[in-house]
């Protein structure tokens, strides 16, 4: 069932390319039905905006938190029904969140509302991740390469290359940047992109690896960290020009990771994975929860505590101190 899905498991989605047009003014034909069940619903991402928690997830459920995720309120006004798989904020009011059917949502209330700025309503890409290199440029990035810009701070959308005059279609599963404003796009068959131009125009750098990559982060110490299938995590202390293997410990599929105020790095991913480095990515010690639920991201809670967001919803974990 797609709703067991993770966005790990989720970027396999079969679909093809289509001739985009321009719209104006796009009015949804569906908003996300109120429900008592969206924090125990497939949930996919979030983002940290000051004290509040930002989630998104299957049936354009998109829920918030004051509180470090104890109690959690659904979002009103959410215009689809799509199951949203990436968000990111500008500031702590302007957001974006994109999913299936290159869907892209927009919020001026810090999430509390949203409006809808591009969907393609024939298509079935879904878009993986999204970045702003400023407030009026950014970019959002999917299945077989596709990559969706806006110069106008996100009112409107059109398509355009990763790579000019490149014909790659692999799967772009996400879009992060480091402390300088470099973006990078972990994709498949060990490939990592990389732009020092905010997004405008992209390289491709080989890693080590040969499998797929789903996500990565900057650390706070200036190190680079990528994560994929079959427990592979990369480290580059270089801005992506050379990778180290992490040790994982682990032969499951990490999904998506964090870095604590303290320093340590958890990841997680399939079948119950949690994973927790003390060392930036070099070494990490692997814990399977016993439920064996899978999870697409997690984030911090409290010194003792995380949350973890997948299959199940939201869900508290334990870390030791």
């Amino acid at each position: 069932m797609k709703s067991m899905l993770l966005k790990a498991a989720m970027l396999g989605v079969i679909g093809f390319a289509l001739p985009v047009v321009q719209v104006q003014a796009i009015e949804p034909y569906e908003y996300a039905k109120p429900s008592d069940m969206t924090t125990k619903a497939l949930i996919l991402d979030v983002a940290e905006i000051g004290s509040r928690l930002v989630a998104v997830g299957e049936f354009g459920h998109i829920i918030y938190s004051d509180d470090r995720g104890e109690t959690w309120v659904q979002a009103r006004d959410v215009p689809t029904r799509n199951t949203i798989t990436d968000i990111t904020f500008t500031d702590d009011k302007v957001g974006f969140a994109v999913g299936h059917d290159a869907t892209i949502l927009k919020t001026e209330d810090g999430g509390e509302s949203w409006m809808l700025k591009y969907i393609e309503r024939r298509g079935e890409n879904p878009l993986f991740g999204l970045d702003f290199s400023g407030p009026d440029y950014g970019i959002a990035v999917g299945a077989f390469s596709t990559v969706m810009e806006t110069k106008d701070g996100g009112e409107t959308w059109t398509q355009r290359p990763l790579v000019e005059g490149g014909y790659d279609d692999f799967h772009l599963n996400g879009l992060f940047s480091d402390a300088a404003g470099n973006m990078y796009i972990p994709a498949e068959f060990g490939v990592v992109y990389k732009s020092t131009d905010g997004g405008r125009t992209f390289e491709g750098i080989q890693t080590p690896y040969e499998g797929s990559f789903w996500g990565g982060l900057p650390l706070a110490n200036g190190d680079l960290l990528i994560w994929g299938m079959r427990g592979n995590a990369y480290v580059s202390k270089d801005g992506a020009r050379s990778w180290l293997r992490s040790e994982t410990n682990t032969d499951r599929s990490i999904s998506g990771g964090t870095q604590l105020a303290d320093g340590r790095v958890v990841l997680t991913g399939l079948s119950g994975l949690v994973l927790i480095s003390t060392d930036n990515g070099g070494n990490f010690e692997a814990y399977v929860r016993p439920d064996r639920l899978s999870f697409a991201t997690v984030s911090s809670k409290s010194d003792s505590e995380v949350l973890l967001y997948g299959d199940p919803g939201v869900l508290p974990h334990a870390i030791a101190n």
